[in-house]
């Protein structure tokens, strides 16, 4: 049975608009897989789905709606019913792929790479080291950067640039293009690719209305990859397109988790993203690239690795199927999350209207969405200097990275002494300013 024949001509009504300066933006049409959605065969099968991933969806309220609709005998009543119907069915999360462990705490290694790293010497954890080299600051900075913020300064401030550049140059001799991208999108942009930004639990940043209707601070450079191709028709010929984007990514999250200190889960960030688009056929095979480049870029630095294919209470509303990667964190003794890569069939297509012309066909389909993480800057950076740390408190730079960082070897204290005095003077005479003005310092505080 066909219910989108019946159901869409009316849903074409509710097309809409938003303001773009003078000009008036026409968003992409939601385009459901209502023969899935509203199949009572595969009730059943949603509904084992919502509650394994732990999702907010209710199938029984959109079969209800559809069933509204079908009887609904005015316009009126159908258009009003459509509306509600479409608001239910997009919280309805994407399939799960069928070998990803269903039970709840079940998480499969699917690879291990390297060994763990021997010390003769109590490793350090990275605050510790860092904080010794005076190359990150993490402290006095609430009252004027916010919480979980942080400076990288020196030598930590060019390794951070160093793994960034690294990351864009292997991803370019792979044939991805490189993007720049806005940090600032609109909220429907980021719904669409499954973020709530409405939730009491959201994790996006909104911006105060008085900037514009619904925009938000962007939480990874895959939604503005996404926006960027919303609305495109490309040919099966032109695909997979393999897009690659630096940004900062700003996250409302917290936590007071022990494993999560520092700057391990921060408000913002800089990363390096991996976003493709292709056909319907070619996105397990793309994911699997995409962790592959993960895998091999981050072997590469000295780290030891596992990849774990995620369980489905651990996917996103937008994701069919997920790898983690994972490393070794001597100085908390600990494997921490260091990457990721999701495949998401057509949930974002769908709702961004991104579609290609099969070989052979006369009529578009919605195209499959991959993303990945080449490179999250804070993590990975617990992950190197934890490995690669010295007796010494001294940090061995991986050989991969040195052609980045003009050869350094290392990055140590003496380098970095004339900083450290003149960082530590001008902020010896900011604190004094302040606690010799009046009301001033206590007012801050």
């Amino acid at each position: 049975m066909r219910y989108a024949t019946r159901l869409f001509p009316a849903v074409r009504k509710l097309s809409f608009g938003v303001k773009e300066g003078s000009r008036l933006k026409v968003l992409p049409k939601v385009e459901l897989d209502i023969d899935y959605l509203c199949n009572v065969e595969k009730k059943t099968e949603i509904e084992t789905n919502i509650k394994n991933r732990k999702g907010i969806g209710d199938i029984d309220r959109v079969h209800d709606l559809y069933a509204r609709i079908q009887a609904a005998e005015k316009e009126r009543d159908r258009t009003e019913l459509l509306v509600k119907f479409e608001e239910e069915a997009k919280k309805i999360p994407n399939r799960s792929y069928n070998l990803v462990p269903s039970c709840e705490n079940a998480v499969k290694v699917v690879k291990s790479i390297g060994t763990q790293k021997s010390f003769n010497f109590e490793p350090k954890e990275f605050s510790k080291l860092m904080d010794s080299l005076h190359v990150l600051r993490t402290v006095n900075l609430a009252n004027f950067a916010g919480h979980k913020s942080y400076y990288f300064m020196g030598d930590l401030a060019a390794l951070e640039h160093a793994l960034v550049r690294f990351s864009i140059k292997g991803l370019l001799k792979r044939g991805f293009h490189l993007v720049s991208v806005p940090d600032i999108l609109p909220a429907h942009i980021i719904e669409s690719c499954g973020m709530p930004v409405e939730s009491d639990r959201s994790q996006v940043y909104k911006l105060d209305e008085s900037h514009g209707p619904g925009l938000c601070l962007s939480g990874t450079a895959e939604m503005a990859l996404a926006g960027y191709v919303m609305n495109k028709q490309f040919h099966a010929s032109e695909l997979p397109l393999r897009f690659a984007a630096v940004s900062r990514c700003f996250r409302a999250e917290t936590s007071g988790l022990s494993e999560e200190r520092g700057i391990y889960r921060v408000h913002q960030f800089t990363k390096v993203e991996m976003f493709a688009v292709t056909d319907q056929d070619s996105a397990g095979s793309l994911l699997e690239e995409f962790r592959n480049i993960q895998e091999e870029n981050f072997a590469s630095l000295g780290l030891h690795l596992r990849t774990l294919d995620m369980p489905p209470h651990e996917l996103g509303a937008s994701t069919y199927r997920k790898y983690d990667v994972e490393a070794w964190l001597p100085g908390r003794k600990m494997f921490g999350e260091v990457s990721s890569c999701s495949n998401c069939t057509d949930y974002q297509s769908r709702r961004l209207a991104i579609k290609y012309l099969p070989c052979d066909a006369f009529a578009p389909v919605h195209a499959h969405t991959v993303n990945g993480t080449a490179c999250a800057i804070p993590r990975m950076l617990i992950a190197l200097v934890e490995t690669h740390q010295e007796p010494d408190g001294n940090v061995v730079i991986p050989d991969v990275l040195r052609p980045y960082m003009q050869g350094k070897e290392r990055i140590q204290q003496s380098y970095n002494k004339t900083l450290i005095r003149g960082w530590k003077e001008i902020t010896d005479l900011i604190i004094e300013y302040l606690v010799n003005s009046t009301g001033i310092f206590n007012h801050l505080l």
